[in-house]
């Protein structure tokens, strides 16, 4: 597995609805994350800075590349898009997170 890390940038005020949002992730926006290789996924919330820290485990770089242009992956982003700073494509504005320190 390849572990990632990253950061994501929510708008003030947005994080219950975030967290709500994110509680009853729609079924097929699950099974499209296994389906590329996505798994053992948390987001975690700094209250004071508003900022995103994601985590994930992936099988393959180019495989969990590909879930970008999935059609359900582009109509959670839209969806999302409203709570947080994101492109011109309403992807997140996310920035990689380099491991400093790994202990299993």
């Amino acid at each position: 597995m390849i572990r990632k890390a990253f950061k994501m940038y929510l708008k003030a005020g947005c994080a219950d609805e975030y967290e709500k949002r994110h509680n009853e992730l729609w079924p097929e926006m699950k099974a499209m994350i296994h389906e590329y290789g996505g798994h053992n996924y948390s987001i975690f919330l700094d209250d004071e800075t508003n900022i995103l820290y994601g985590y994930i485990e992936i099988e393959d770089e180019e495989k969990w590349a590909q879930s970008a242009d999935t059609e359900i992956n582009r109509k959670w982003w839209k969806y999302m898009a409203p709570l947080m700073r994101v492109n011109p494509d309403d992807s997140p504005v996310s920035d990689d997170l380099r491991c400093v320190f790994h202990l299993d």
